[in-house]
């Protein structure tokens, strides 16, 4: 079985023409299905983008949702749009509201949306800012401290929401796919070579997503899970344990790619250029 890897393909930044010719590049890769690990559109575009990727594409799709999807609108109002969407979709499967996906014999696929959860690094006395703050409408207009805590309790409800789908994935297969957006540990926020300051860390990386992610290994430690995450629009690869890959995937607005292909054989996976 293949999987083709999308990441942060901000098709908004696309005219009509450029998507239609992206969409259409898909299909040139013999696929058995597609992981999306966010950043599709913004809020008023993201159930729209979605439905056309399903219809080039013609395979399941296994998505979440990044940061950049929920611009220009509310966190409540995309959850509902996209969750309605993804119900009467026989092609579309948003993980963060799906069970544990088998892909191959000993292979499952979970994952959830994630936030970068402001936990890491340095939260309250950071210069740097983003979008998500004046465009998401649960982010708000709030001082810098109730903005951590809307954001800490972002990450924690993630989690809650993942911790028990791993499990379950990990009791019945061997390897484990795990795709969300923000990278889940500090030393996966790459950026320009580099892995994150503690100024750009806590808007970077979704510490209770990487503790979701590490208890579950460390608990079934025969198990490999295999992490995708974006986000950040760089390229780097990180394990924090030997049974824990993470990839990070590569972005540039304006400029959608395919990250990989990966290969399952029933008892292993490997990736692929």
């Amino acid at each position: 079985m293949k999987l083709g890897w999308l990441s942060d393909i901000h098709l908004n930044f696309l005219d009509d023409a450029s998507r239609g010719r992206f969409l259409e590049s898909l299909s040139v890769h013999p696929v058995d299905a597609w992981l999306l690990s966010g950043d599709v559109g913004e809020a008023t575009s993201i159930v729209g983008y979605l439905q056309e990727l399903a219809r080039e594409i013609q395979v399941p799709m296994y998505f979440v949702l990044g940061n950049h999807d929920f611009y220009r609108g509310s966190i409540r109002g995309v959850v509902a749009e996209v969750a309605s969407m993804a119900r009467s979709s026989d092609r579309l499967a948003w993980l963060t509201s799906a069970d544990p996906e088998p892909l191959a014999a000993n292979v499952a696929v979970v994952g959830d949306d994630g936030w970068a959860d402001g936990r890491l690094g340095d939260p309250l006395g950071t210069p740097v800012e983003l979008n998500d703050f004046y465009l998401i409408e649960e982010l708000t207009g709030h001082p810098r401290a109730e903005l951590v805590q809307r954001l800490n309790r972002l990450g924690d409800h993630a989690a809650a929401r993942l911790g028990p789908k791993l499990e379950d994935a990990a009791e019945r297969h061997a390897h484990v796919v795990v795709v969300t957006h923000a990278p889940p540990f500090e030393g996966a926020t790459w950026h320009e070579g580099e892995i994150s300051s503690p100024d750009w860390l806590p808007w970077f990386s979704c510490d209770a997503v990487g503790s979701a992610i590490l208890r579950c290994a460390e608990t079934h430690s025969e198990t490999r899970f295999l992490v995708l995450c974006g986000h950040t629009h760089s390229p780097g690869q990180y394990s924090p344990r030997p049974n824990v890959a993470v990839l990070t995937a590569r972005a540039t607005y304006g400029h959608p790619v395919v990250q990989a292909v990966i290969e399952l054989d029933g008892s292993s996976v490997a990736r692929a250029a």
